[in-house]
C-alpha cells in the first residue's frame, strides 16, 4: 500500500455552525431555500449513488464516456504531477485519470478533497491499495473554504467533475473558478465537467425519476434538519418538485408543502411558517452551452484548450490551463 495522509480542516463544530447559519439564512428568505450540501449525510449519499445508476440520470454515464475516450489525451496534454479532486466522494471516475497519468509517467500525488471524513478515508485507502507508487494525501474540507490548504507540487490538475459547478449561482461560480485558478498555480490545469442544455423533458426526468429515488433524496434533507437541529418537519407532508427555468437555464429542485404548517427548529430558536403549496428550493443545477463554458473560464483566467462531449452531445468535459 502506498503512503496515505489525511488532513482534517472540518470538525463537527464547524459543520454544525455552518448548518445553523445556512438554515437561518435560507428559511427566513423569500422565497425559502436550503443549500444542497446538506443532502449528503450517509442516507443521502447512498441514495445519490442509486440515482447515478437510474436510466433517467444520464450525466454520470455521459461524463464517464468522455473520460474513457479522452483520459489519455488529458494526460498527454496536462502532464500533471498532482491530481486534485474536488468533492471526491468515492473517486471512481478519477481512476481513469490516475491510470492515464500513471501510464504517461508524470503522476506522483493524488489529493482528494471531500467534506465527509469517513467517505474520504475509505476512498484514500482503496486508492492507496490499488496505486502502490502513488502518494495519497486526502483533505477533509469544503472546497468553498479550504482550497488554500491543498498540498502537492505543480503542475496540478484540478478535477472538478460531476457537473457540481452547476449548483452555484453565476456570481458564486465566478468566485469559485477564480479560487480554483489560484490553486492550480502557474501553468496548472482544470478539468471541468458541465451538463449541457437540452430538451426540458430529458432534464426534468433526470431530476424526477419514475422510481421516486430523487424524491426520497430530496426529502431526506428535512430528516437531516430534524436530526441535527431538533426540527419537527413532517417529511411526508412535502412533495418533490423538479422544474426547468428556461430563462436561467437551470433545473430547480424544490419541496412543496401539501398543507399549511408551522415548523419548530429549536437549535436555532426558529419557528418557520409554511402555507399550503409553498415551495422551498433545495438545489439549482445549471446547464451550459459550450460557448458559455469557454466564456466563464476565460473570465476566470483560464484558457480552454479542449472540450469533449459524449456521443449524444449531452455533457461536456473541458480541459483548461491557467493563463500566465
Amino acid at each position: 500500500m502506498s503512503p496515505v495522509r489525511v488532513d482534517v480542516h472540518l470538525d463537527d463544530d464547524y459543520l454544525a455552525a455552518a448548518l445553523r447559519a445556512d438554515v437561518r439564512e435560507g428559511l427566513t428568505a423569500t422565497p425559502k431555500f436550503l443549500s444542497p450540501k446538506w443532502f449528503y449525510d450517509a442516507v443521502g449519499s447512498e441514495l445519490f449513488e442509486v440515482i447515478t445508476g437510474l436510466p433517467e440520470y444520464y450525466p454520470t454515464r455521459a461524463e464517464r464516456e468522455v473520460l474513457v475516450a479522452h483520459a489519455a489525451d488529458i494526460a498527454r496534454t496536462a502532464g500533471a504531477h498532482t491530481v486534485v479532486e474536488l468533492g471526491s466522494g468515492s473517486s471512481e471516475k478519477t481512476r481513469l485519470l490516475l491510470d492515464a497519468l500513471s501510464a504517461h509517467g508524470t503522476l506522483r500525488r493524488f489529493v482528494p478533497l471531500d467534506v465527509s471524513e469517513s467517505a474520504l478515508r475509505d476512498a484514500t485507502r482503496r486508492i492507496a491499495d490499488d496505486y502502490r507508487n502513488l502518494l495519497v494525501h486526502g483533505v477533509v474540507g469544503d472546497f468553498t473554504e479550504h482550497l488554500d490548504r491543498l498540498p502537492g507540487e505543480t503542475p496540478r490538475l484540478v478535477a472538478f467533475l460531476g457537473g457540481t459547478i452547476g449548483n452555484f449561482l453565476p456570481p458564486e461560480r465566478a468566485k469559485l473558478l477564480a479560487s480554483i485558478r489560484d490553486v492550480c498555480g502557474s501553468g496548472g490545469w482544470l478539468l471541468l465537467g458541465n451538463d449541457l442544455v437540452k430538451d426540458p423533458a430529458t432534464l426534468i426526468a433526470a431530476y424526477d425519476d419514475a422510481a421516486g429515488v430523487t424524491a426520497r433524496f430530496n426529502r431526506n434533507v428535512l430528516r437531516v434538519l430534524n436530526r441535527e437541529l431538533g426540527a419537527d418537519f413532517d417529511v411526508d407532508a412535502f412533495e418533490h418538485v423538479a422544474v426547468w427555468d428556461d430563462e436561467n437555464a437551470w433545473i430547480e429542485m424544490r419541496l412543496r408543502a401539501t398543507r399549511a404548517m408551522t415548523v419548530r427548529i429549536p437549535v436555532v430558536d426558529m419557528d418557520i411558517r409554511l402555507s399550503e403549496g409553498e415551495q422551498v428550493r433545495t438545489e439549482i443545477s445549471a446547464k451550459f452551452r459550450l460557448d458559455q463554458i469557454v466564456s466563464e473560464l476565460t473570465d476566470s483566467g483560464f484558457d480552454a484548450r479542449h472540450s469533449w462531449t459524449d456521443d449524444l452531445g449531452r455533457y461536456a468535459v473541458t480541459l483548461a490551463q491557467v493563463c500566465d
